[in-house]
């Protein structure tokens, strides 16, 4: 299945029915006075989080949805039918957004979640509905409301807890796929990943979700590389894992080149907790690893982990350091329990 995580859709509701002019026409009745009908409402639109999805591909076959109208009123105080609503199923995570591509109308987070997209118009009122003791035969009724047409962006951003960061060629697919299920592309040559891939982490008993998107290049906020794109799919994670290379000639400009990259594409990205890892550890000899290691801690100016995703030396470790983070954001948004009166 193709990945797809960005999609444009025009969504129109249906418009309402009219109303009915009709008057009661019945043998041996001789003022049957008014009867006509209101019109029936029109369908509405609505987005729907689903299980099972990961990707917008249905939209790019489908952009149009239309919900039908209402139909109209009838005589014999018969109202119309009204349109049958459409919802719009997408995957957990994603954004609607209006059609500038910047006002957030939802965000949905969690399976099961619904937002109105497009109302539908309410039906005409018939003329039985201004029948009254000086307006005994009414010969006016109201047309139905017109529906509600837009566009809007559907933005998938995935539900992960830890996010790779790196280079082009750091080692983030091999850790994916050493640590999890998940069967992404490797070759030795940058830009392997071309799509973001999800894989289910385990480690002391205790599961996580790592998304790994393509590598980033210098100039990467600029529209340089295919990384940028799928930045957004991080911004949902609890902590960032920065592989580094440490076969790499220029291990500490790697480091600030993904760093400035973070902090250009604006947001709390940057922000978020960190943990930097030297990966490729065992195509390095004892002198070269310390020399590798002692220039990332400075350009971090922090404590540097070291790993290897083929000979899976450090990844426990790693895995382990991710968890303690995961749980110490999750700890921080679990919602403080009321106090509860006291009862003797």
């Amino acid at each position: 299945m193709k990945f797809l995580d960005l999609a444009k859709v025009y969504i129109r509701s249906g418009a309402g029915g009219g109303g009915c002019v009709s008057f009661r026409r019945e043998k041996y009745i001789e003022y049957g006075g008014p009867d006509g009908g209101d019109g029936g409402k029109g369908g509405s639109v609505w987005a729907e989080a689903v299980e099972g999805l990961n990707t917008l591909i249905d939209f790019r076959y489908q952009q149009h949805f239309f919900a039908k109208n209402g139909q109209p009123g009838r005589g014999q105080q018969r109202t119309g039918k009204d349109g049958d609503e459409i919802v719009l199923r997408v995957p957990v995570g994603t954004e609607i957004l209006d059609e500038d591509e910047e006002t957030v109308i939802a965000d949905l987070t969690e399976v099961g979640e619904r937002v109105l997209l497009a109302r539908g118009g309410n039906g005409g009122f018939g003329n039985l509905h201004f029948k009254s003791a000086t307006n005994q035969a009414p010969r006016r009724a109201n047309p139905g409301q017109a529906g509600i047409e837009r566009t809007i962006w559907l933005r998938l951003k995935l539900i992960a807890d830890v996010g790779l960061l790196g280079m082009p060629n750091a080692g983030k697919s091999t850790f994916l796929a050493a640590t999890s299920n998940a069967r992404p592309k490797i070759a030795d040559y940058p830009f392997t990943t071309l799509h973001p891939n999800l894989g289910v982490v385990g480690v002391d008993n205790a599961e996580f979700v790592v998304a790994d998107i393509p590598g980033l290049i210098e100039g990467a906020h600029e529209g340089r590389g295919i990384g940028d794109r799928f930045l957004g799919h991080v911004e949902r994670c609890a902590v960032l894992l920065h592989l580094v290379d440490g076969t790499s000639e220029t291990v500490a400009e790697d480091y600030t080149t993904i760093i400035h990259e973070l902090e250009a594409y604006g947001g709390h990205l940057a922000d978020k907790p960190r943990i930097t890892v030297l990966n490729k550890i065992d195509a390095l000899d004892e002198e070269e690893l310390e020399l590798a290691r002692s220039e990332l801690e400075e350009a971090a100016g922090a404590p540097v982990m070291t790993m290897s995703g083929v000979a899976r030396q450090g990844v426990t470790d790693v895995l382990r350091a991710l968890r303690a983070r995961i749980d110490e954001d999750r700890l921080r948004l679990k919602p403080v329990e009321e106090a509860q009166p006291w009862q003797p």
